[in-house]
């Protein structure tokens, strides 16, 4: 397998197929590369070099019991960039993973990255406190954690099934390979890790990145993004990009990379060539 050693010793496994202009891919809490398959089979076939991480904690990634926070998780992909000569990247985050394209980019891009995609993504931040009154109370991170410790498997296939991809919504038809592939990655990663997680996707403030990002980044959410509501999230990210662009998309999921791969693949496409 594909590894990097970062330098307090973590293993980091990537994929990094083809050639061209590098994508890296950034996932969401708590997968693995292996949820941008579809779009990495995509951009490959289109000549692009495709490269896809799991980050540390998760997948085949070291299971660590320290550097589960967002500096670390951005610090690590620059560790990557470095080892594999990335230059002129577009860096596209979804949920979590747009978290740390955010602080990447930000902290570490400069003279690497030509432009960057947030999909669902967790900008600017998600907890709810009396600088950002539209986020989301404690309550709702402390319920995560506590499910997490008492039954993680059930918690995963309950997300999975359920808000994620919009299966919980009436007419919803349930895939049950996109269900069970989701449960299958976040059982891969290691529990500690995960729940060290949820503070860094639902705490960490964003804002500052956002601001200090000169390239342009194409911001895209879902109305029914029932996991990082659109209000709290992208609508207010694109106010603090010098070079955003929003992109709303009616009716879809938080998953929808996913669910309508077809449409958001032909967006980002556009977007890189243009």
């Amino acid at each position: 397998m594909n590894m990097i050693t970062t330098k307090d010793g973590t293993q980091i496994f990537y994929k990094d197929w083809g050639t061209g202009q590098p994508i890296v891919f950034h996932h969401g809490w708590p997968l693995s590369a292996d949820d941008w398959d579809n779009q990495m089979l995509f951009f490959l076939a289109k000549g692009y070099r495709v490269i896809a991480h799991d980050r540390r904690g998760h997948g085949r990634s070291s299971q660590t019991a320290l550097g589960n926070d967002m500096d670390t998780y951005a610090a690590d992909v620059a560790e990557l960039a470095a080892e594999l000569d990335l230059r002129d990247a577009v860096h596209i985050g979804h949920s979590t993973g747009g978290g740390e394209v955010t602080r990447y980019v930000a902290r570490h891009g400069k003279g690497r990255v030509k432009k960057a995609v947030l999909i669902s993504a967790i900008p600017p931040v998600m907890l709810k406190s009396e600088k950002n009154p539209g986020g989301l109370a404690i309550e709702v991170f402390d319920g995560y954690r506590a499910a997490l410790a008492t039954n993680r498997a059930q918690l995963y296939l309950d997300i999975a099934s359920g808000p994620f991809y919009g299966f919980n919504r009436p007419g919803a038809v349930i895939s049950e390979g996109t269900v069970r592939n989701w449960w299958r990655q976040g059982m891969m990663g290691g529990a500690n890790a995960h729940y060290d997680c949820i503070k860094a996707f639902s705490e960490t403030d964003f804002t500052d990145d956002l601001k200090q990002i000169e390239v342009p980044v194409l911001v895209m959410h879902g109305s029914d993004d029932q996991v990082v509501p659109i209000a709290d999230s992208a609508q207010l990210s694109v106010k603090l990009l010098k070079n955003g662009t929003l992109k709303v998309y009616d009716n879809y999921p938080h998953g929808m990379f996913t669910t309508h791969a077809d449409v958001i693949n032909a967006d980002l496409l556009a977007f890189i060539r243009a």
